[in-house]
């Protein structure tokens, strides 16, 4: 599926794409770029993956979407990308400004229903894990693994040095995987999906950040009640410190979404 470089749509208007999505799957614009709304985002992947019709999945968050703005590459990745999910708060209650009620879906919950659906149905292919510190990959594996022993995961620390990428994507190639999860952070992952997709064409894609480390037992998720109450981001700042800069794009985004909804948003 390919959207239009320039779509042009105003916020609160869906985009058109230029072939027409599943009837349960439309898009819908936050500050120029497309979420997907569906009741349903585990199946419709999983049907994906079961048709071998590749997929670029991008998990937005309001943190993306103020890079989008200021990054055209990255905007078109977002635009290009066969599902967006509304992974963050802030995408949430920008809907909500639309009238749409729609459910957060952290894209590691997401990650992990794909690999659930791997794990009981070996029909879908086998798994690639890629990014993170040496050994967090394998530690991540391993704890899926015990869960489904009939998994089947590869994977590749993400410091690879440039003489090595050449080797790493032609055993991608080779393997052709599923399911490949991509932890290099944002906007890098959402990059490196996008330019080598082409390696594993029916292949589902999602860059899945730090979901690894939370996998493998190095960090650990937010609590329920800071999730619940769309305060993920605040335990994020609480064991990443250093993300304190990352976080100024919060207040902003609600302030251009205000904005926005006000019909001013040609503001800066």
């Amino acid at each position: 599926m390919q959207w239009s470089r320039h779509s042009g749509a105003k916020d609160g208007e869906k985009i058109v794409p230029q072939s027409d999505l599943p009837q349960e799957l439309q898009p819908f614009a936050v500050l120029g770029v497309p979420v997907h709304l569906t009741s349903d985002y585990l199946g419709w992947l999983v049907s994906q993956a079961a048709q071998k019709r590749g997929c670029h999945v991008v998990t937005l968050n309001a943190e993306m979407t103020m890079q989008a703005g200021q990054n055209p590459q990255l905007a078109e990745v977002v635009q290009r990308a066969e599902l967006v999910i509304p992974d963050g708060s802030g995408i949430v209650l920008y809907l909500k400004l639309y009238g749409k009620q729609v459910e957060r879906r952290p894209g590691i919950e997401l990650a992990e229903g794909m690999l659930q659906a791997f794990g009981k149905s070996q029909k879908l292919g086998t798994v690639f894990f890629y990014g993170g510190q040496p050994g967090v990959t394998d530690a991540a594996a391993t704890v899926w693994q015990q869960q489904f022993p009939g998994l089947m995961i590869n994977t590749q620390h993400g410091y690879l040095k440039p003489e090595e990428q050449f080797g790493f994507e032609q055993q991608l190639k080779d393997l052709q995987p599923g399911l490949i999860l991509v932890g290099l952070g944002v906007p890098r992952q959402e990059f490196w999906i996008a330019e080598r997709r082409h390696l594993c064409p029916d292949s589902i894609w999602i860059g899945v950040g730090g979901s690894f480390d939370i996998w493998a037992g190095t960090k650990t998720r937010a609590p329920e009640f800071f999730r619940k109450n769309h305060l993920e981001w605040l335990y994020r700042l609480y064991q990443e410190p250093w993300r304190w800069k990352r976080m100024l794009a919060l207040p902003h985004f609600a302030w251009r979404s205000l904005l926005y909804r006000a019909g001013i948003g040609n503001r800066k």
